[in-house]
């Protein structure tokens, strides 16, 4: 074709293809002794140029076609502080279309456990292996005085594991990630350094959801793009609104290159304080001026219709120093309806995002070849804090706007986690169950209900069995702890309803309570006031609030599941902590023996 082109271009001045002479001519003239003009030649030439420029764009962009890798794009969107009662398809009474269009699609998990805080729980979602191997034993807010400078405890998530980020970038994926780290606060520890190729990150673990930039205490968050400080958020900046809206961006910019993305959306809401544009602010007005009884009632009521738990299932009791609604006088129920208003608002405003990046998916033609993973990293946030300047909720008209710092604090906790045991911080279930919908490419079914025990470090084994990728004994030179969860393909195809047999176990540890689950079995140790201070038994299939200790009526379960205990806490190098922000200091969460 160049040569073609080439020769069109030397025929602009003779007259003839044959000429006798040098002479120029017009494209009329005549050509003697058998000579051709040149001025049809050249517009025959030229067409059959077009032809074969336009035949091989075809066959260029046939072979493009035939070249687009055909592994599964990857969305991983987490929710922050989200309780497993938040959403409608588990019983919420809060609008969550767009998730629960996801849950109408796939399958919802009624047994999914993730560690009791944000950046554990994170670890094990990027590695696929225990908290205490990825370097985040324990939050590094509140690492123990004799867990400092340990393995295990590094407080960012450690070289010894091969993020799954990393390794999908190594496979040809295009990663990208917005939203909340929690997971190193040093350059090297970034998400631009634990393979994502694109990203816009509050690296901290939380504050201001508005373009402030504010921390807890009023100081300013850091927040990286593509791996560089960035010094402003864009003006009217919201989380759920901006971390979306990079995820589309990002895909959109690279849409044409052949290769499949994983994309992480790791939202900061509904995590404190409840901020919200301004036509959001009043969306659940009115809603919950029943108050937190009737509506963890109505909530639980809910779930049991909708087989999220069983008919018989038994109910945490609301905890004692939270009164019970009737008692509040008229301006703390106000208050306390408008915190739970906003908490709801923030929940909705989230899904309304999600819903913006699944109807992106599917005007692009990309939902049907996405595995879409929906999930949340613990339970409901019951615990409060003293919020002083620059915060200031002093006028409760402005609450849910910049510059306000809104809790709701253990009573609607409770509502937030149905009928377990505790939230956020706690081992018991309340802290540690939460949902996980799971939708789209090789997903058998629709509306399905799994309740199969499995675990948030399943999540990375079952990315990778889907991008066809393996992970390694060894990455970057250095060993590598290995998977610790299972692929869950096997429920999403429908081939088998579990991917864990009689006798596997799980186990947790944080703050120095601990657990283990071994099939319907939990052996539980919380430290006083929140429990005995003795590993405690339940059967979570007839108990699934945790109410009835039978630890003295099957002491040898009790027992197998304390040697369980330590042989976790052997293989995964476990500190029990001199201090806790839930268990004071080291006599009272020394582990009975």
């Amino acid at each position: 074709m160049v040569s073609l082109t080439v020769a069109i271009a030397r025929m602009d001045r003779p007259c003839c293809a044959y000429p006798r002479t040098n002479q120029l001519c017009g494209d009329d003239q005549r050509c003697e002794r058998g000579g051709l003009p040149l001025a049809p030649l050249r517009r025959w030439l030229q067409a059959l140029v077009r032809a074969v420029t336009a035949i091989t764009l075809l066959a260029l962009s046939f072979g493009a076609v035939l070249a687009q890798d055909p592994r599964p794009n990857i969305l991983l969107i987490v929710a922050d502080d989200a309780g497993i009662a938040d959403i409608g398809s588990f019983g919420s009474e809060i609008r969550t279309p767009n998730i629960d269009e996801l849950a109408s699609a796939g399958v919802r998990f009624t047994h999914f456990g993730v560690s009791a805080t944000c950046s554990p729980s994170r670890s094990m979602l990027l590695s696929g292996t225990d908290s205490h191997l990825a370097g985040l034993g324990n939050m590094a807010e509140f690492t123990a005085p004799n867990q400092k400078g340990k393995p295990g405890y590094e407080g960012y998530l450690s070289e010894r594991v091969a993020p799954v980020s990393a390794l999908l970038k190594e496979a040809g994926y295009q990663t990208y990630m917005a939203g909340k780290w929690h997971m190193g606060e040093e350059p090297e520890h970034w998400p631009a350094a634990r393979g994502f190729t694109r990203d816009l990150t509050l690296i901290p673990g939380g504050g201001s959801h508005f373009d402030d930039m504010w921390g807890a205490k009023g100081e300013r968050q850091l927040y990286t793009q593509n791996g560089k400080v960035l010094e402003a958020l864009r003006p009217g900046f919201h989380s759920s609104e901006d971390y979306t809206a990079a995820i589309i961006g990002n895909i959109e910019e690279n849409r044409s290159d052949g290769k499949p993305f994983f994309a992480y959306l790791a939202l900061q809401a509904p995590h404190d304080p409840f901020q919200l544009p301004d036509d959001w602010l009043d969306k659940y007005k009115g809603r919950y001026d029943q108050g937190y009884d009737a509506t963890r009632a109505a909530r639980i009521a809910r779930m049991k219709t909708l087989g999220i738990i069983p008919a018989s299932a038994t109910v945490f009791p609301q905890l004692p120093n939270v009164p019970t609604w009737a008692n509040l006088s008229d301006e703390e129920r106000r208050q306390s309806a408008r915190k739970m208003e906003l908490y709801a608002a923030i929940v909705e405003h989230m899904d309304a995002n999600i819903g913006k990046l699944t109807a992106y998916l599917k005007a692009k033609n990309i939902y049907d070849n996405t595995l879409i993973i929906f999930l949340s990293d613990n339970g409901p946030e019951g615990n409060t804090m003293k919020m002083d300047a620059p915060w200031d909720n002093s006028n409760f008209d402005n609450w849910g706007k910049r510059g306000t710092f809104i809790q709701y604090g253990a009573a609607w906790a409770q509502a937030s986690a149905g009928p377990y045991r505790m939230f956020k911080g706690f081992l018991s279930e309340g802290g540690i169950r939460n949902p996980l919908i799971i939708a789209g490419h090789g997903v058998t079914g629709s509306g399905r209900i799994s309740n199969a025990v499995t675990h948030i470090m399943d999540v990375p084994a079952t990315i990778l069995k889907a991008a066809n990728v393996s992970h390694p004994k060894t990455y970057e030179g250095k060993d590598v702890a290995p998977l610790q969860g299972k692929s869950l393909q096997p429920i999403l195809d429908k081939s088998r309803e579990t991917v864990r047999g009689p006798s596997d176990w799980l186990g947790w540890e944080l703050f120095g309570n601990r657990a283990i689950r071994e099939g319907n079995w939990k052996l539980l140790w919380l430290c006083k006031p929140y429990g005995p201070g003795k590993w405690q038994l339940y059967d979570l299939k007839a108990d699934p609030a945790e109410m009835n200790d039978v630890a003295d009526e099957y002491p040898k379960v009790t027992n197998r599941l304390v040697g369980h205990w330590r042989d976790y806490a052997d293989k995964n190098n476990v500190i029990m902590p001199s201090i806790s922000p839930i268990c004071g200091k080291s006599e009272e969460s020394a582990p009975e023996q």
